[in-house]
């Protein structure tokens, strides 16, 4: 008899997205993405962080003041998307952490992805997440948040 107690896919690629964020080095907000295609083959992974080749250690981490993170990081969305490297994505789903900002829905929907799955709204009532609701509606992307049923996974490296 087969085991029943395997996850979703949703839940799978979700994960996949909260491994990803575990690679940034933002000290606040920690955002990873998993893109998927209809075949459910992970087509790209990403995380919010420095663009290639920017040390972790030369740019600010800071949230205010003259110079602050938002001037250098890459958001997990748009990493996540110039990660998969030309490959097409018309037709693909993303699967977030963080609902996506303005900046990130225009790159959704310029790359053709049709579907956003997250888990948190946290600033569902910023203007960029209303602008990026709206943006997003009127190109016909569908948004759906993820309620997985097991509230958390543990990855044992210990396999013996």
């Amino acid at each position: 008899m087969k085991r029943l107690d395997y996850i979703s896919w949703d839940e799978y690629f979700m994960g996949v997205a909260l491994l990803a964020a575990k690679r940034s080095k933002d000290p606040n907000t920690q955002v990873g993405a998993c893109i998927v295609d209809e075949n459910n083959i992970i087509v790209s992974t990403g995380y919010n962080g420095l663009p290639i080749g920017c040390s972790d250690d030369e740019y600010s981490w800071e949230r205010e003041g003259n110079d602050t993170k938002y001037q250098y990081v890459v958001h997990a969305e748009l990493n996540t998307i110039l990660n998969a490297t030309g490959k097409s994505l018309r037709g693909t789903k993303i699967y977030v952490s963080l609902f996506p900002c303005n900046e990130c829905a225009k790159a959704i929907i310029q790359s053709g992805i049709k579907e956003v799955i997250y888990l948190s709204d946290k600033y569902a009532k910023s203007p960029a997440t209303i602008t990026s609701r709206r943006m997003l509606a009127s190109a016909g992307v569908v948004t759906r948040k993820l309620s997985p049923i097991p509230q958390n996974i543990v990855i044992d490296y210990n396999i013996d």
